[in-house]
């Protein structure tokens, strides 16, 4: 194994093993709390299900899969390349437990399995659908690259998040700022700016802005909740966005007297500005539009997941190839997510639940713990199932099962409950800490990956959470005290 590689595989087993742990940890506290304190007749009558009854060993086969997610790629790159043996491991992994859980448990255990399944159903539906359109829509030319614009890019990045996706902003907007950029030698900072707003924080105000959102909202959360959450998000992505401003300056006037010549008349000189494939619009808003009329009127299964798949369909076969091939699109990176989440949508099924059934021994009460808590495992683990994994423990404490849209029954709760705070902070801290590391959200390293193949030289994994550390941690700490204290 070469030196480049050891460290690199060094630092995801760290990462992967510490978050592995916590969860882990987790698990074994509340069930030994339990088995010592004896649970109340009635949080026995009430969760007398699963979560009760499994095992602290089930969690086993979601921590593996997530250490093989994080360490394959490094050990044994040319045999994980091949989606096959990613599916061989997802249902290595994945087929006993559901086996478990429908045999050992009858009508509930096949119950779990049909609830995930449904909704894993409908996040790849979201997820392909976002995927495929934005990826038929080619942004040619450049714009000027002065901290000016490149900041008012970040900014449009933000709002589109929202409304097109983490993964579909940052695949329409990241190369078009790279090409304006392109005579600039510190580049760096823009990239990693860009993976806080475009790639994490812009996607909060709506439901197809992030995947814990849309998850959120297939477990009852109304469509235009997420609205009540602006404040947040204008605090947060405005920070980001007066730091990247002031950043970029600095460096952008450094270089003006490093280097001969203008740095100004450089980044100015740019090729025409225009978009391909603008009929994709027009299905992105068939998306949003099939969203929300699903939340609004509770369809049945499969409309929604059908009018998504169709709209997949049309876009794919009303975009022309030149650009597809000039987006360097294919259809590998959403057919590994689609694999990779099988797996990951049937093994977090006893996590889910032992968290519910014991969240009380948590000892996790107030928003600004669930903020902070929901943030830190989305810094290592997808953001998706860590919302699910808080938001099943805060329902787990009023004595709400996770069954169909319980969140719909929680958020129903009289103030003191105070389930509207609490869910904010779980959101807040799963799209915003998502930020923290390279692997807290699908679209971080995609945009590292395409920084790098245009010669930009990314930050390691520590130097990344150097800039996240100094930059990210103080922002949540602000909006610990103004929202959630």
């Amino acid at each position: 194994m070469s030196k480049s590689v050891f460290p690199r595989m060094a630092v995801r087993w760290l990462k992967v093993l510490t978050a592995s742990v916590v969860l882990l940890l987790l698990t074994t506290a509340v069930m030994a709390q339990e088995a010592a304190d004896g649970p109340s007749t009635e949080s026995a009558a009430v969760h007398g299900g699963l979560g009760q009854e499994l095992g602290v060993w089930t969690v086993a086969p979601f921590v593996t899969l997530l250490l093989c997610i994080a360490v394959l790629p490094l050990a044994a790159p040319h045999w994980w390349e091949h989606n096959k043996n990613k599916g061989i491991v997802a249902a290595a992994l994945g087929v006993p437990l559901a086996g478990y859980l429908a045999l050992s448990f009858g009508a509930d255990g096949q119950g779990e399995l049909l609830h995930a399944a449904k909704d894993y159903v409908s996040f790849i539906c979201l997820l392909g659908s976002l995927y495929v359109i934005s990826g038929g829509v080619f942004v040619r030319g450049s714009l000027d690259g002065t901290p000016l614009l490149n900041t008012a890019l970040l900014a449009l990045g933000a709002v589109l998040a929202s409304f097109v996706g983490t993964t579909g902003a940052s695949v329409l907007l990241i190369r078009p700022l790279l090409r304006a950029n392109q005579p600039r030698q510190r580049k760096a900072h823009i990239v990693v700016f860009f993976i806080f707003v475009v790639s994490n924080c812009g996607g909060l105000l709506t439901s197809l802005g992030d995947p814990p959102l849309f998850i959120g909202f297939l477990k009852g959360v109304p469509f235009l909740w997420t609205l009540r959450l602006a404040g947040q998000w204008a605090l947060v992505n405005g920070l980001l966005l007066a730091a990247f401003m002031v950043w970029d300056q600095v460096v952008f006037n450094r270089e003006e007297k490093e280097r001969a010549g203008s740095q100004l008349e450089a980044v100015m000189h740019h090729q025409p500005f225009g978009i391909d494939g603008r009929l994709n619009f027009v299905f992105l808003g068939g998306i949003l539009a099939t969203v929300y009329a699903s939340g609004s009127q509770q369809w049945p299964f499969w409309i929604q997941e059908g009018l998504m798949a169709a709209l997949l369909l049309a876009s794919y076969f009303t975009t022309s190839r030149d650009i597809h091939s000039k987006n360097k699109f294919t259809f590998g990176p959403i057919i590994e997510v689609a694999v990779l989440f099988a797996g990951i949508f049937v093994t977090m099924i006893p996590a889910l639940l032992i968290l519910n059934a014991n969240g009380k021994s948590l000892g996790i009460t107030q928003p600004w713990q669930f903020f902070w808590a929901s943030g830190a495992l989305s810094s290592f683990l997808d953001n998706a199932p860590t919302y699910l994994t808080f938001a099943a423990t805060a329902c787990g404490i009023q004595n709400i099962q996770p069954e169909g849209q319980y969140l719909a029954e929680f958020l129903k709760l009289p103030a003191e409950a105070n389930a509207v705070q609490i869910l904010a902070a779980i959101s807040c801290g799963a799209v915003f800490m998502g930020a923290n590391t390279y692997i807290g959200n699908g679209p971080n390293f995609m945009v590292k990956a395409i920084a790098e193949e245009n010669g930009v030289k990314m930050p390691s994994f520590f130097g990344y959470m150097a800039y996240s550390g100094a930059i990210l941690i103080p922002i949540f700490v602000i909006v610990t005290f103004v929202f959630f204290r």
